[in-house]
């Protein structure tokens, strides 16, 4: 038998204490770590781990240059480390995170982040272009984050300033040639780079809206067109405007004046004029607007009024002359592109049926174009060069054919400030200028006093009225016209450029009677002859307007219906200031 002692409790504490101290000797550190796996994007990206741990502190070890950590160490039992890839890879490719923390087991985390198609970035601020019909040069930019780029294409209408380029921005110069077909014509090219996604931009150029009316040129014919626009200018005494004629909308019987005969153009010229000025419309006698195609039967009007006056040995200067109002009130960007398309296709047609005139005929590309501005002005230009080069291009007699241009709203001022260079003709010496005047509008065409002014009746030094004062013209009188003719001379004719005053006149206001009509007829009289004979002295080609009209507020000096003068005064005030005589 054996006896069990018992030990005292004291002792059995102490034991149990050594026990449990022990045990807690041997307790690991936790740790956890989630998630285990994070997968990046081929783009790049940012993914988060949360760390939970009862040690002291954590550590992260980084296998990869290409992961960042937003911390890899720390002392809180507790933190959100974020896992950031900003860059791509052509390569799946994977990175081991290894989270430490006291004696824990480590725990790995593993990245991973599938291969991308492009590594850097690349882009154009377009991704079409649109061309005008008859060329021009757009402009893009390249920007990418490679290395160099370059394009690829294989289109013979379209030129590059540059193919290639380097990393950032990089402009560049597209020019188009003219597209002389109806059919509009498409193109794309490809912009690229290693490892880049490649950019395609996409070239439009819209066709002619009108068919090509130069069917067939003909060689150059310099028979008979020898004489430079100088020259020609000097053979050029006074001129005259067949006014409200063939320019009328609705017909050349329209706007009341008889259709023009040979009698009236002999009348014209015995009375001392020697040029003729034919305002005429085209744009109300297309057989079909959608192709521009004027009647045979106009053209041949107009040829038959060019022959009366040609062969009276007298110079003709044929426009488009307001018609409308198609091209003079739109001088736009937004209907540039419209306006020269008709512009050309007018021209051929008028340019080959009057082809075989020589020398004595003239062409003008307009009449009074509006124009306020430099955009404007710019627009215009390119009227009259389209006008130019369509004339030109039909080949004869046309290729030395004298052409004249208006200035801008053929008003001297704004031609003075605006027209700083003149259409490009390939034949030199070949060109005119065309204004009007009409100063001061108060006496030359205002029929009704105006909020802004009233009407003046009586013009010129010694010419105003004692009687009627408050009807004397206040601004615009003969240092006004030296001034404005000066400026012209200045800056055309004394460069080899002559001047044509394509229309000048004052109304005549016969619902005066006595001395009022009286005294308005005779300064009517003296501002003709001072006009004409100051227009002569600067260089500048004189064709008074004549509407025509023999009653109040007109201007006509023929009477058209009997082919007889009708106002002796004012013809013999043109004539005097025509041939340097004193009034």
């Amino acid at each position: 038998m054996i006896i069990q002692k018992k030990l005292p409790i004291l002792l059995w504490f102490v034991l149990l204490g050594a026990v449990l101290l022990s045990c807690k000797k041997d307790e690991k550190n936790s740790l956890t770590g989630s998630p285990t796996t994070i997968q990046i994007p081929a783009e790049g990206g940012v993914e988060a781990i949360s760390i939970k741990t009862n040690a002291s502190s954590w550590s992260i070890s980084n296998s990869a240059d290409w992961v960042t950590l937003s911390q890899s160490s720390g002392t809180t039992a507790e933190a959100l480390i974020n896992v950031a890839v900003s860059t791509k890879t052509v390569t799946d490719r994977e990175a081991k995170l290894t989270i430490k923390a006291g004696d824990a087991n480590e725990i790995i985390v593993v990245v991973k982040q599938a291969a991308s198609d492009y590594l850097y970035a690349l882009s154009s601020d377009v991704t079409t272009l649109g061309f005008s019909v008859s060329g021009n040069t757009l402009s893009f930019k390249v920007s990418t984050t490679a290395e160099s780029w370059s394009i690829q294409d294989s289109i013979s209408w379209l030129s590059f300033s540059t193919k290639q380029g380097v990393k950032g921005e990089t402009t560049v110069s597209l020019t188009s040639s003219a597209n002389s077909g109806q059919n509009a014509r498409q193109a794309t090219f490809v912009i690229k780079a290693d490892y880049a996604p490649a950019v395609t931009i996409t070239v439009n150029q819209n066709g002619e809206l009108y068919p090509n009316y130069n069917t067939n040129p003909i060689p150059a014919d310099e028979t008979g067109m020898e004489s430079t626009a100088g020259e020609l200018a000097n053979k050029i005494n006074i001129g005259w405007n067949i006014g409200n004629t063939l320019e009328a909308i609705g017909g050349e019987t329209a706007w009341g004046n008889p259709m023009v005969s040979t009698a009236l153009i002999d009348l014209v010229k015995q009375s001392g004029f020697n040029a003729i000025r034919i305002p005429c419309s085209f744009n109300q006698y297309m057989e079909n607007s959608s192709t521009a195609k004027i009647k045979e039967s106009w053209l041949n009007r107009v040829k038959t009024v060019v022959q009366y006056c040609v062969e009276r040995d007298m110079y003709v200067l044929l426009n488009i002359h307001w018609d409308g109002g198609w091209l003079e009130n739109n001088i736009t960007t937004q209907k540039q592109e419209a306006n020269n398309a008709k512009q050309k296709a007018f021209w051929q047609q008028i340019a080959t049926h009057l082809r075989d005139f020589d020398e004595h005929l003239m062409f003008a590309s307009a009449n009074e174009p509006n124009v306020d501005n430099a955009t404007q002005m710019a627009v215009l230009t390119s009227y009259h060069q389209t006008f130019i080069d369509a004339v030109r291009s039909t080949g004869g007699k046309n290729a030395y054919r004298v052409l004249v241009v208006q200035g801008p709203s053929t008003d001297i001022e704004k031609t003075n400030q605006l027209m700083k260079t003149l259409p490009v003709d390939v034949i030199a010496n070949k060109m005119m200028v065309e204004v009007h005047y009409y100063t001061p509008w108060n006496f030359c065409g205002l029929a009704e006093d105006a909020s802004w002014g009233k009407m003046f009746y009586y013009w010129g030094n010694g010419y105003h009225s004692v009687n009627d004062p408050e009807r004397n013209a206040t601004w615009g009188e003969e240092s006004t016209v030296n001034t404005n003719f000066g400026l012209m001379r200045a800056q055309f004719v004394q460069k080899g450029i002559p001047v044509l005053l394509g229309e000048y006149s004052a109304m005549r206001r016969s619902a005066l009677t006595g001395l009022q009509l009286s005294e308005h007829l005779a300064s009517r009289a003296y501002y003709h002859y001072y006009i004409t004979k100051k227009a002569k002295e600067n260089g500048i080609l004189p064709f008074y307007w004549d509407n025509g009209g023999m009653d109040n507020n007109a201007c006509g000096i023929f009477n058209r219906l009997n082919n007889t003068v009708f106002d002796q005064q004012t013809l013999d005030a043109l004539m005097q200031g025509a041939n340097g005589r004193k009034k």
